[in-house]
């Protein structure tokens, strides 16, 4: 029976184990073995992970500091149970900064298991030079976007495309007519889905801003009511954050509902990240804002090479999504590019073509992107094993 480790350090990795747990476990007619790290919806598919993802699902550099101690515990467990267990390969998923350190160590003392990557970092939009890095500690890599494979290609880097597996959850994008009476939610009501980001830096950076746009949107749109999906990990902070909020707030957890949610909702707030793509999928129109710490901003700001961050827009190449970070995440900004998409039939249909656009162009209505994923492990393991 094949063996394969799986490790992910944030939810929406988890999302991304989750769906490539399934597919595994349809090509191998369940005759395959999976061990790791992972969260809620790695264990719906039978995964006892070997901690929580509590410490791992931080980002930014003063943000990372306080964790450092228990993320490189974390690092050591999970490679030496790689190393002790040899697994036919070693699938990691997104989170560079734990992941990659975790694919490295493996590499340095067991240089002769597979190290996959899921989910490669965004290289290609800063930092090149990483690339050639990745070369030395994985054997391949799972690419998401069709212009990956030719880039790491050019660093010595095998890549697969294989599609964006958050295009297999748009068949999951219903209910919303239903969700709105379970939450006595009036059908006509505006409603608004605010998403401040599933890490506790996220949180804590952008639920303040999100929640006094939602006060300056409320004065300007009457009956506006508001729905935020949390995850475990930070719903207790969230909960804290949401104590005295300026409308109506259906606070809701689990995947279901949030998805649910998306298609009640008119418009979206969301930090920048996977969710982006699940709105597209939902089609609600959206507003994308994020804040860095002030350190870290400042060291990344010169290595984007990028115009846009959102995906959406990327693939594009132009601004259907506005785009509103950093200096710009301010509650005024946010609310005058929100309000349009409550009060303007017009301003809404526009972004929603806009994104079934570019959801065309990812690949939507192509194969399953998480069974070509799996399609494309179970293909390297009958490849010869890298040399010591």
């Amino acid at each position: 029976m094949k063996h394969l480790m799986l490790i992910c350090g944030e939810p929406s990795g988890d999302a991304l184990g989750g769906q490539l747990m399934a597919a595994l476990k349809d090509l191998c007619g369940g005759e395959i073995k999976i061990s790791g790290v992972g969260g809620e919806a790695m264990k719906a598919e039978g995964l006892e992970p070997l901690f929580g993802l509590d410490a791992t699902s931080v980002t930014g550099l003063q943000e990372v500091i306080s964790h450092i101690p228990e993320i490189l515990r974390r690092v050591k467990r999970a490679a030496d149970y790689a190393i002790a267990t040899k697994p036919d390969a070693v699938v990691l998923i997104d989170s560079p900064d734990f992941t990659h350190r975790i694919a490295q160590r493996i590499k340095r003392l067991a240089p002769e298991l597979k190290t996959i990557n899921y989910v490669a970092p965004q290289v290609w939009a800063t930092r090149a030079y990483r690339a050639k890095k990745m070369a030395k500690y994985f054997d391949l890599v799972l690419a998401l976007l069709p212009f990956e494979p030719p880039f790491f290609a050019g660093y010595g880097l095998k890549a697969v495309f294989v599609g964006h597996p958050a295009l297999e959850r748009g068949k999951k994008m219903v209910g919303g007519e239903a969700f709105r009476a379970r939450h006595n939610i009036p059908a006509d009501a505006p409603l608004l889905a605010v998403l401040p980001g599933s890490r506790n830096n996220e949180v804590k950076a952008l639920l303040p801003v999100f929640a006094e746009t939602v006060r300056l949107l409320g004065a300007r749109i009457p009956g506006l009511h508001t729905v935020l999906p949390t995850v475990p990990h930070v719903a207790e902070r969230v909960r804290a954050g949401v104590e005295n909020w300026p409308a109506p707030l259906t606070l809701i957890e689990g995947e279901a509902e949030k998805f649910a949610a998306f298609d009640a909702a008119d418009a979206a707030l969301a930090a920048s990240g996977t969710v982006t793509t699940e709105l597209a999928l939902a089609k609600t129109p959206m507003v994308v804002s994020y804040k860095l710490g002030a350190m870290t901003a400042a060291i990344y700001r010169p290595l984007i090479r990028v115009k846009y961050y959102t995906l959406v827009n990327l693939i594009l190449g132009r601004l259907a999504v506005p785009e509103l970070m950093q200096e710009d995440c301010q509650p005024g900004l946010l609310a005058d590019a929100v309000a349009p998409l409550l009060t303007d039939p017009a301003a809404a249909a526009s972004q929603t073509a806009d994104l079934d656009e570019a959801l065309r162009l990812m690949g939507a209505g192509a194969e399953n992107p998480s069974h070509r994923a799996a399609q494309a492990i179970l293909e390297f393991l009958h490849e010869p094993s890298p040399s010591p």
